[in-house]
């Protein structure tokens, strides 16, 4: 699939640039008018989010939605461009979506971000569960770990 294709050649590949942003949408676009794909909206929106356009990173993802309603990495992110936009109760109906969805990798990454919703909206026993059930999933992630210990060191 060209989307994967883009997503290993573009960003894998060496670092992130404006110009390799430039050219991962334009082959994205490419990509989608070729054959749209959940997966290739996705990646767009992704693109988009390195640039600060979490509005337009949105669009794609619902744009994803619309392709493929199982795939759950676009309710993930829209999650995540919420966070950054500080809409956090937006974020938690797509994150809960995220992690229902049949089709979703990695399993652990939407627990996290619910994690850091509760987190900042002060909510500290919500957060530890949701790093809790992240580290259930994926034992070393690190960034989960780290977050749980924070949490709990608040919490006592």
């Amino acid at each position: 699939m060209l989307a994967t294709i883009v997503l290993t050649h573009v960003f894998r590949a060496g670092p992130i640039t404006a110009s390799r942003i430039q050219g991962a949408i334009a082959a994205y676009r490419e990509s989608i008018a070729l054959h749209p794909t959940a997966e290739a909206h996705t990646f767009l929106g992704w693109t988009y989010s390195f640039q600060g356009k979490y509005e337009d990173a949105i669009a794609e993802c619902k744009e994803a939605i619309a392709v493929d309603a199982d795939f759950g990495n676009p309710y993930n992110d829209i999650g995540s461009y919420l966070i950054k936009l500080e809409r956090l109760d937006e974020a938690i109906p797509w994150l809960e979506s995220a992690i229902k969805a049949p089709r979703y990798e990695p399993r652990h990454y939407p627990y996290c971000n619910l994690g850091q919703v509760y987190w900042k909206k002060g909510l500290l026993g919500r957060a530890a569960e949701e790093f809790q059930r992240a580290l259930e999933i994926e034992p070393n992630y690190a960034f989960a770990r780290a977050a749980l210990e924070a949490v709990r060191s608040q919490l006592n």
